[in-house]
């Protein structure tokens, strides 16, 4: 038995989630052998708290089997994207039909960003609407909302000044918050989740860059992964070495097992990461052009160059 992942307060819902969450996009090309073996390394390090959506292709059906027997072991998340109030009740339900299931622990407003698709989404006949409703019916108990790129951080703090949402959802990593404008809205999202007992979760903590024109990798995630298991190993403890928040896997199933691991050794982080983020700033300073591929991520994720990465790297986070 593998060391077990720790776990911490999710917001204010009285639920302790492993530092680590599993983002079950991954699931959704697998036929259902290969879900049901990648799910087993969720009971081997601990992991107790599961992100889905219904835009993850089959992955609700793939939980469907596994779900039936250990669905009291875990917090289960899932998404919706529409931003209509109709719209977004018809994909819950479908959703809770897919995953044989009468109740979810979180519903969330999936990669709620744009202005428009706010304005929508949070007034009068959006989703919103549809989320209090299916909590008051007791199909939810909690309402989160999710995001990706650089304007996610505002956007959340948007949604914030709107609803009280109980969980948010956006990237973190070394290369984002080199952002000054960046980190000093995420952090200002952070302090208020603080005081109002809002989990966060973040997401893209093993993300290298977007995939380039000429690289023909077979692709199991909207990004391209750190491969370096070195390079991983402190991507993971970057981030967790940090504030007391929680991180979650990438959709590479392939990648999955060796993060569980470095989650489990992230006390190493604890005493170098100051070193580490240090020599990680000696390294830019010497390559100024890494800044401006920092600055190219964009949704997908924060970028980190193979010189940085064997440095140093970062990030949080939850299911894309």
């Amino acid at each position: 038995m593998s060391a077990r992942i720790a776990q911490i307060p999710f917001g204010r819902t009285g639920h302790h989630s492993s530092r680590i969450l599993f983002g079950a996009a991954a699931l959704g090309g697998m036929k259902q052998e290969r879900a049901d073996a990648v799910l087993e390394l969720l009971l081997e390090f601990g992991v107790n708290h599961i992100d889905t959506a219904a835009s993850y292709g089959e992955s609700e059906l793939r939980l469907a089997p596994w779900l039936r027997r250990h669905r009291r072991d875990f917090f289960l998340a899932t998404k919706t994207g529409e931003r209509t109030r109709d719209k977004a009740r018809e994909q819950l339900h479908r959703s809770l039909q897919r995953l044989g299931l009468e109740q979810v622990d979180l519903i969330q407003m999936h990669n709620l960003v744009e202005p428009d698709e706010q304005a929508i989404a949070l007034g009068p006949g959006g989703a919103l609407e549809a989320l209090v409703e299916a909590r008051a019916q007791g199909l939810v108990r909690f309402i989160g909302v999710t995001g990706h790129g650089t304007q996610v951080a505002r956007a959340h703090l948007h949604s914030l000044s709107v609803f009280p949402f109980d969980s948010v959802l956006l990237p973190y990593n070394h290369s984002m918050m080199a952002s000054p404008e960046y980190a000093a809205e995420f952090e200002s999202l952070v302090a208020l989740c603080a005081e109002r007992g809002v989990a966060v979760q973040t997401i893209k903590s093993i993300a290298r860059r977007r995939w380039t024109p000429g690289d023909d990798s077979r692709r199991f995630s909207w990004y391209e992964p750190i491969r370096d298991e070195a390079a991983l190993r402190r991507a993971v403890h970057w981030v967790l070495s940090r504030l007391e928040r929680r991180d979650a896997v990438a959709s590479d199933a392939r990648s999955r097992g060796r993060a569980g691991q470095a989650a489990v050794g992230r006390g190493h982080a604890r005493r170098r990461g100051a070193a580490r983020h240090r020599a990680l700033v000696r390294a830019r300073r010497q390559r100024p052009d890494l800044a401006g591929q920092a600055a190219t991520t964009g949704p997908v994720g924060a970028a980190l160059p193979a010189a940085v990465s064997s440095v140093s790297s970062s990030s949080s986070g939850a299911a894309a």
